[in-house]
């Protein structure tokens, strides 16, 4: 009888069984830093084409009492520069928005996130160096 101990090379298993499990680990994990994989990649008519998610505008808002409802106006300042159409364009999904706490202002700060493929990810890589 084997335990949960002996996870990677529990007896009971077969190698197909193994192969498998370790395959779905390493689609989301990467096996040098063991933190989460974010960038993925799609086979699209027989090629590989790489998927990065890549933070394109980041703000900060001072502490106010509802910080959603002050932060509409810079992201649609944003949304509507000549940057923020091209990224509402050739984005792959729509960009989200998160929200995290800073410590320093004791306010909020804002990034917009979004993924890119293909040609859109190589101008986007070349616009961010």
């Amino acid at each position: 009888m084997s335990t949960y101990l002996d996870w990677p090379n529990n007896r009971d298993r077969t190698l197909e069984v193994q192969q498998a499990i370790a395959d779905v680990y390493f689609q989301h994990h990467n096996p040098f830093t063991h933190k989460p994989v974010h960038n993925k990649y799609n086979v699209i008519g027989g090629r590989v084409e790489e998927m990065r998610e890549m933070i394109v505008h980041t703000f900060t808002m001072g502490d106010v009492e509802d910080p959603d409802l002050y932060a509409a106006q810079p992201l649609m300042e944003w949304q509507n520069t000549e940057f923020g159409q091209w990224v509402m364009k050739n984005a792959c999904d729509v960009p989200i928005w998160h929200r995290h706490p800073d410590p320093i202002s004791y306010g909020y700060k804002y990034a917009i996130t979004a993924k890119f493929m293909g040609p859109a990810l190589t101008e986007m890589l070349l616009r961010k160096s």
